[in-house]
């Protein structure tokens, strides 16, 4: 008896500690008191059945000193959306061939004659990067005049007056096939929209000898883009597009280079060249010009 007592008494101080236990997993509110409980018998503390260690209301172990948070924030920043905007300045010449009515000219303009008729310009890329998913806007719009005084003093006129407008618009969504910090390659595509509009007036104006005439269309393009760095400090980028194929104009392409030199983390100064190449033909309408020429800008780097 005193043998069945021993281990019955074990058995049931065991089963309520048991008890206890699955108490407290479930119900946050039941406590332990906090020290050693023995498995008892009849004659106190029984080595060979060892003991069970009860604490409660006890603070977390602490981590080891080297280890380190989650980098929640990187992940979060890389998994978003990021921005970067760049306004550049182009400084192009150009030639070809422009007509109308059945007659076409020979066109030869340097850089400096574009700029002294420049009277208004916005140039400008804004892009927008999803992970691997990239949304480059390219927009420029320049506004020339000329004010010219006619050679001819019997002519009742005395001034013609030349206003052009140039708009050019490109879109395009692109994947990044390469994305490492030092070498970033991406295929785009998108579309090209062209808008030239021209007004030519005689002074005086009540002659009524007034001309106004404008062209527009939409090429679909596609092409890439290569962004690698050189140094931590220098960066190079090579752009490039083809498209039209008798949708909008016979052909119209572009390559881009530029050597970028970052004087700030989200700030780069950058100067290269840019040669732009249209074939629009429309009836007796012609325009097939190349304009190229240094261009200068910076990309600012928001997000």
């Amino acid at each position: 008896m005193p043998l069945i007592s021993k281990f019955g008494t074990a058995a049931i101080v065991t089963a309520a500690v048991l008890l206890f236990g699955m108490a407290g997993s479930c119900h946050a509110q039941a406590t332990f008191p906090s020290h050693d409980v023995y498995l008892l018998g009849t004659g106190g503390p029984n080595p060979n059945v060892g003991f069970v260690s009860v604490i409660s209301d006890q603070p977390p172990a602490a981590e080891p000193a080297n280890s380190s948070p989650p980098q929640l924030g990187l992940a979060a920043e890389d998994s978003g959306w990021h921005f970067a905007v760049s306004p550049y300045l182009w400084f192009p010449g150009v030639h070809g061939t422009i007509g109308a009515l059945g007659r076409d000219v020979s066109v030869h303009v340097s850089p400096g004659d574009l700029l002294s008729h420049f009277r208004f310009g916005v140039m400008g890329v804004i892009e927008a990067r999803y992970k691997r998913v990239v949304l480059p806007l390219d927009l420029m719009w320049v506004r020339l005049q000329a004010n010219n005084a006619l050679p001819f003093p019997n002519l009742m006129v005395t001034t013609a007056k030349l206003k052009g407008d140039e708009f050019i618009l490109t879109p395009k969504i692109g994947f990044l096939l390469i994305d490492q910090e030092k070498l970033k390659i991406a295929a785009l595509a998108g579309f090209r929209y062209w808008y030239f509009t021209e007004n030519l007036r005689f002074v005086p104006s009540n002659l009524n000898l007034n001309f106004s005439r404008s062209q527009n269309w939409v090429d679909p393009v596609v092409g890439g883009r290569i962004q690698g760095s050189l140094s931590p400090k220098v960066t190079i980028t090579i752009a490039g597009d083809v498209g039209g194929w008798d949708t909008g104009s016979h052909l119209d392409y572009q390559v881009v280079g530029l050597l970028g030199y970052k004087i700030k983390p989200r700030l780069i100064l950058q100067a290269g060249y840019r040669y732009l190449d249209v074939d629009y033909r429309n009836g007796g309408t012609r325009i097939d010009l190349v304009t190229s020429g240094l261009a200068f800008g910076a990309t600012m780097n928001l997000k």
